[in-house]
């Protein structure tokens, strides 16, 4: 009972430095959601309204209805034609075009004569992932214009229907829409949610060093981990409110569905914000200085969180080094974890291992900081 009473009166103390600086505390509870809009918004992978120039060597009208294909595309947008070859050059460094379709002399006359003709197609791949699927979107027109031309050829000659013998019927699970803010901003929320709360607790501590109210402190029977304890709660709190926020904010504003448990979703946040608030108040307890511990909580969680989480790079694709790395980034479980209860609607008992993993982080992460504050207040 002794120990619960230091604790609050701990939280109490913390809360009153947190609401004294109240553009510090303004600034925490409306950044993630004002993040997660702008980054919503921003970090869209669709590839749409692919910019692209035609030069017609052939100049027929078989060779313009080629090109009307192509430019009646959702995924393309036709720029303009292009008189001469060595113009393409000039409208792909200017950025006109990132793509530019080249229809050959005689396209007419060898396509009417039954021989294969080769359209060019030249792609600014300094974009290579655009490059790729823009490239699939020109291939997939050029099919549909060949079974287009033989079941015209077909029909004249008296024949039926052509009968393709293998084709695909897909059945997209979970994004049916196929629409890039469903996994974005899901993992820009743990991104923001991650440098947030390490970013607001690595001060607590400093604070007091700084300050001189840590020596008054330690003066007090008061134990480490009730420190530890007391410091967390109004953080953890405030955590907890920008995680409603920023989920209310993909729900209403992206349309981001949550097909599962919203409590277990809130459960699994908050054993997360309790590994990434204690991460920063581990920060705070080795710096003891304000300025460093911010510098310090930015370097490790932005970076590592956004280059290492899974979120924007595949981790199966990267060194196995850097694949074990990934294995201490909490946002890495996370992200899995709200993919697949709010995309999914998978019970958090399915994803035992991520949580499994989460709380192993933040026990190693309350043990140091535990024994980084014994240090300190026996030294």
């Amino acid at each position: 009972m002794k120990a619960l009473i230091r604790i609050l009166a701990i939280a109490q103390k913390e809360w009153i430095h947190i609401y004294r600086d109240i553009r510090s505390l303004i600034l925490s509870l409306i950044t993630p959601a004002f993040l997660v809009l702008i980054f919503g918004y921003a970090l869209n992978m669709d590839v749409k309204n692919v910019a692209f120039i035609i030069h017609d060597q052939d100049n027929t009208s078989s060779s313009r209805q080629l090109a009307e294909i192509f430019m009646h595309s959702e995924y393309l947008s036709f720029k303009g034609y292009i008189a001469k070859y060595h113009d393409i050059d000039t409208a792909i460094d200017k950025g006109k075009a990132v793509a530019a379709l080249v229809i050959p002399y005689n396209f007419t006359e060898n396509v009417k004569s039954g021989h294969s003709v080769n359209l060019q197609l030249i792609l600014d791949a300094s974009d290579s992932m655009s490059a790729t699927i823009a490239s699939a979107y020109f291939h997939a027109i050029v099919s549909q214009y060949n079974i287009a031309w033989m079941q015209q050829h077909l029909n004249r000659a008296g024949f039926g229907t052509i009968k393709l013998p293998v084709s695909i019927e897909s059945r997209v699970w979970y994004n049916e829409e196929l629409q890039s803010k469903n996994f974005v901003v899901p993992g820009i929320i743990v991104i923001v949610l991650a440098i947030i709360s390490a970013l607001i607790t690595s001060l607590a501590i400093s604070r007091e060093w700084e300050r001189g109210t840590m020596e008054s402190l330690i003066t007090t029977p008061v134990r480490s981990w009730e420190v530890i304890a007391g410091k967390l709660i109004p953080y953890i709190f405030i955590g907890m409110f920008d995680v409603v926020i920023t989920y209310l904010v993909g729900y209403f504003v992206f349309d981001i569905p949550v097909r599962g448990s919203f409590a277990e979703l809130l459960l699994v946040s908050i054993l997360f914000l309790i590994g990434t608030c204690t991460f920063g108040l581990v920060i705070s307890s080795a710096t003891r200085i304000q300025v460093l511990s911010i510098q310090v909580a930015m370097i490790t969680t932005y970076l590592p969180t956004i280059l290492l989480s899974g979120f924007i790079f595949p981790i199966k694709n990267m060194p196995i080094i850097l694949q074990a790395i990934t294995y201490i980034i909490p946002a890495r479980y996370m992200i899995a974890l709200i993919k697949g209860i709010a995309l999914k609607g998978l019970a958090a008992s399915l994803l035992t291992t991520q949580i499994v993993f989460m709380t192993v982080f933040a026990c190693i992460m309350i043990i140091i900081g535990i024994k980084k504050n014994n240090v300190r207040y026996t030294g």
